[in-house]
């Protein structure tokens, strides 16, 4: 008997990843299988349904690529490139009205200045890769910079806390105390669960001579942890220092 063969379900992440590269390779039919993938679960991506409008045009699948672009608008009114993608749809199948509103409607969007639109998962990305860079410099001590591309980071992914807990130590270190209490408190607001934010909020307050409200942070970091090594040391180090 032959071993039976065990089908892995990729992530909607992963098919994503792979729906985008086989389509900026031009793997049409390869992209249609990634890209469906993800709108069984997630459906809220207006390039996912640009990308497969694309593609059922490309194909002479003419309605089905407009009912794509008429989502993909839906999600981001702003987008201009579908606004544009539909209509050519439009033009194509002799509705010629409604082609004309649409462009209409692109050319005033860009009028207002609108932004290009990133959906969620590749703000995500974007955002994490801000905070690398901004990581190597805060690594090199050049803080100034580091901040920079964390505050980028942040703009667009504001609930981050990762990122607002480095952002919190880069302005420590710069002496920028409260500017740090604001990034630190808001990251342990934002999710009170991530320790290293409260950790680093702790410091900070030590640092600043505020020893009880220092206390009060690794306090609340060992009753998370009891066994969380650093909290306890600086505990031992306010207790050595009375």
């Amino acid at each position: 008997m032959g071993a039976k063969e065990v089908e892995v379900k990729r992530s909607w992440h992963e098919s994503y990843e792979l729906g985008k590269k086989a389509f900026d390779e031009r793997n049409y039919n390869e992209a249609q299988i990634y890209l469906e993938e993800v709108l069984k679960e997630k459906d809220s991506f207006a390039d996912v349904y640009n990308m497969l409008g694309f593609i059922y045009y490309s194909a002479g699948k003419h309605q089905d690529a407009i009912k794509h672009f008429q989502m993909a608008l839906k999600i981001n009114p702003n987008y201009t490139e579908v606004s544009l993608n539909l209509v050519v749809a439009y033009n194509e199948m002799g509705e010629f009205d409604k082609a004309e509103e649409i462009y209409a409607k692109a050319k005033e969007v860009g009028k207002g200045g609108a932004t290009s639109y990133l959906d969620p998962y590749a703000k995500g990305k974007l955002a994490n890769m801000h905070a690398e860079i901004g990581t190597i410099y805060q690594d090199l001590c050049f803080y100034r910079e580091a901040a920079e591309e964390y505050k980028k980071a942040l703009a667009l992914r504001p609930t981050f806390v990762d990122i607002k807990n480095k952002l919190g130590v880069v302005y420590r270190d710069m002496r920028d105390y409260s500017r740090a209490i604001k990034e630190l408190e808001e990251a342990t607001t934002i999710n009170p669960e991530y320790l290293p934010a409260r950790m680093n909020l702790g410091i900070t307050y030590y640092t600043m001579g505020y020893t009880e409200k220092a206390k009060a942070e690794w306090i609340k970091v060992l009753h998370k942890n009891p066994n969380d090594k650093k909290a306890q040391m600086y505990m031992k180090l306010v207790k050595e220092k009375k």
